[in-house]
Formats: structure tokens, C-alpha cells, sequence
């Protein structure tokens, strides 16, 4: 959610102040016949309401927690790798039931060691065999996420080496109203350091969360801030002209972004974010849930990204790992937050709170090519740790 926007702040911000947030020009496109078409990601399925969250809970919390992980072995391998490949892609296709299913029981399902998915082509045939259908990427909408392979719908993930000491918080993957049923991460190369792909049990989560701060939460929903605009210290020098500069500036910058996005965000000033003292205009998606029902098993799930997107958890990680090495142009524009649906703030006991809960439930995979994952997205939460060297891991989102 937070790059969906920078493609329209890119035409309304002064050069000058945003030279690295400028999108690159996509490449060539390939001829129409060359490339994967893809249909949207679907919409968020929020299920019903849930009419008592305690309740839920305690069900959730005298039950057998769920199991978390299916690790799955290639089939018997044969001589040669023309024929493990074949025979790998065979049995995909003849289990693909079996493998979903795992999917929605375990959460994820991991693919250990398989020769198939060490190439996009072959990551295509792994995914292709399971049935599954590809969408866009939640992000589409600005190109903020490169493909490794048209034909192959897939897409890089986050290995540039100027995040490479951002971590990555636990989130589900959505944007605005829109949700992917399923991703798929592969390893196409290992970094030589750190770069572990992050999973953690949404249902664990749920389970686990202080239940009075979780009946705050569902009660009153939640709210993202998605994206900060800290280029407006000059207004505050207008004089008697600041207050309608301003107002004018926030509904020309609100309706611009809004034409650009399928879901209502509204502008807030801030005189001084929790990222940086300049005047800022802050962009506020609309209220939702922390817990949904599961589309398959209507069982409550953790959906939400306070782990990812929570500035003082942000800031936190950064006195442990460091602050981005880009601080200018995008990486000022991709702040995030969030507060409860009414914009209050959360307060810091009840962040460190869900940050402890969130991390007790985080496995962290070593992954290395031959290696792939299917996350459920709704019950789910990805991420990933810094890393030094090298790194290219890849994904497919799936309707």
C-alpha cells in the first residue's frame, strides 16, 4: 500500500524534493502475445462480523492450537534433472488437491530441495501444476514491483541492496480493498547473510493477543497511515495565507491521489510526524478489521499489519539494524502507521504488546534455490530479515 501511491505524488511534488522517488520508466514491453495476462487481485474478503471477539478467543484458546508449517520433500529423485523436473511437476499436478488443502490447514507449505523451482520457468510449471491462478500484483497500479519474468507473472521481491538493513515487518498482503488469495516465494539465490523469509501463524496470533487490547481493537477497527508528504515547511511562512494555502493543497492533493487508487484515502497536516519534524500531509486509508473470518474455514484470523506498519516499531528496529540507507525522495514519502479506526493513538505498552506476541509466532527460513513457499495470505503473515550479499527471492500472487 505504501508505493501505490508514490506514482502520484511523483507529478505533484517539486523535483527538486523527490529526485529518488521518481518511478524509473518501465522497460520495453514485450510483444502482447509474450506476456502472462492477468486478471486483478481479488477483493478483501472480510467474511461475516464477529459478534463476540472474547468469546471467539477463548473458544480459540482452549482448543489445540492448529498445526503451523507443512514441509514438503520432493518426489524420489531420478538420474537425470530433465527427469526430476518432469517427475516433480507430475506429482504437483496429481496432489495439487492435497497441497492445497495442506495449505489451508497448515497455513503454508513448505517446498524443500525441489530441482523444479530453481528457474522462473520452472517456478511457472511448480505453480502451474497446482492449479493455482495468478493475479496482479496488489501494487500494479505504479509498477512498484519489477517482474522477473513477464511470461511468468512473477515478481521480484524486496532484494535491493539499499534495504538491505530495512527489516521487513509481519503483514498479509493487501492494498486498499484488495487481497490475493494465496502467494507463492521462491529462492533463486540465497544472500550470503541474513535475508530470512519470515512466516508467522495469524491464528496464534489471535489466540495469543491480551484480550482486553483485542476488544479495543475490533470494536473500534483499525486505521493505516500509508504515506507521508513532508515537503511543506514553506507554508508555515504564508503568513495569513497559510490556512488556505493548505486547505487548498490538501483537496487537490487528496483528489489526486484518490483518482489514482480504489479506495478512500483522506489527508491529515501534521505539524510534526513521528518520522520527521517538516509540516507534513499524511494519507489515511479507510477503517477495517484486525480480525477476519477465514474465507475457507471461518475461523478468526489475525489480519492486520501493525507489525509492518507501526512507526514506532519501525523506529525501533531501526536503532537495532540501522536507518534506511536511502533517507531522501521515496524513502521519506514510504512512512507508515497505524492507529485505531477513530485516529487515536495506540500507546506504546499496547505496540510493544502485539510486537511481542508477533515475534514469539515468527519462524524465520533460511531459504535456498530448490526452495519455495505457499502462504494462505489470510491466516499468514510474511516478512523478511536484513541480510548482507546478494539476494534475489521472487513471488506470484494467486486469485
Amino acid at each position: 500500500m505504501l508505493l501505490l501511491l508514490l506514482g502520484v505524488v511523483a507529478g505533484l511534488v517539486p523535483s527538486t524534493q523527490l529526485k529518488a522517488a521518481t518511478l524509473e520508466a518501465p522497460a520495453t514491453t514485450p510483444a502482447a502475445t509474450e506476456e502472462v495476462q492477468l486478471a486483478e487481485c481479488p477483493l478483501t474478503q472480510w467474511g461475516e462480523p464477529i459478534g463476540d471477539i472474547i468469546t471467539e478467543q477463548a473458544v480459540a484458546r482452549e482448543s489445540e492450537p492448529a498445526p503451523f508449517m507443512f514441509e514438503l520433500a520432493p518426489p524420489k529423485a531420478s538420474s537425470s534433472s530433465s527427469e526430476e523436473k518432469e517427475e516433480e511437476e507430475s506429482w504437483l499436478r496429481e496432489n495439487a488437491w492435497l497441497v492445497k488443502e495442506r495449505m489451508v490447514s497448515h497455513g503454508c507449505v513448505v517446498l524443500k530441495g525441489w530441482e523444479l523451482v530453481k528457474t522462473p520457468e520452472g517456478f511457472r510449471r511448480a505453480y502451474e501444476a497446482l492449479d493455482l491462478s495468478p493475479c496482479l500484483d496488489p501494487l500494479h497500479a505504479v509498477s512498484a514491483r519489477p517482474m522477473v519474468d513477464k511470461k511468468s507473472a512473477v515478481y521480484e521481491a524486496v532484494n535491493k541492496e539499499s534495504r538491505a538493513n530495512f527489516f521487513i515487518g509481519m503483514h498479509n498482503e493487501f492494498v486498499g480493498t484488495r487481497s490475493p488469495r494465496a502467494a507463492m516465494f521462491v529462492c533463486f539465490r540465497a544472500a550470503d547473510e541474513g535475508g530470512e523469509f519470515l512466516l508467522a501463524d495469524g491464528r496464534r496470533v489471535f489466540r495469543d493477543v491480551d484480550a482486553d487490547l483485542l476488544r479495543r481493537l475490533y470494536e473500534k477497527q483499525i486505521r493505516y497511515s500509508v504515506m507521508e508528504l513532508p515537503f511543506f515547511g514553506w507554508v508555515d511562512a504564508l503568513g495569513p495565507a497559510k490556512a488556505p494555502v493548505a486547505g487548498v493543497l490538501k483537496t487537490v492533493l487528496e483528489a489526486a491521489v484518490n483518482a489514482k487508487v480504489d479506495f478512500d484515502v483522506s489527508l491529515q497536516w501534521l505539524d510534526r510526524s513521528k518520522y520527521q519534524e517538516a509540516k507534513t500531509l499524511q494519507a489515511r486509508a479507510p477503517s477495517q478489521p484486525p480480525v477476519v473470518r477465514h474465507p475457507e474455514t471461518k475461523a478468526p484470523t489475525w489480519f492486520c499489519n501493525v507489525h509492518s506498519h507501526s512507526a514506532l516499531l519501525r523506529k525501533k528496529r531501526e536503532d537495532v539494524y540501522g536507518a534506511e540507507i536511502f533517507e531522501s525522495g521515496a524513502s521519506r514519502i514510504n512512512k507508515s502507521d497505524m492507529y485505531f479506526g477513530d485516529d487515536e493513538n495506540l500507546t506504546e505498552e499496547d505496540l510493544l504488546h502485539l510486537d511481542e506476541i508477533t515475534t514469539k509466532h515468527t519462524v524465520f527460513l533460511k531459504m535456498k534455490p530448490g526452495d519455495a513457499v505457499l502462504v494462505d495470505n489470510y491466516q499468514t503473515m510474511h516478512g523478511r530479515n536484513v541480510f548482507k550479499g546478494k539476494r534475489k527471492h521472487a513471488v506470484t500472487w494467486f486469485e
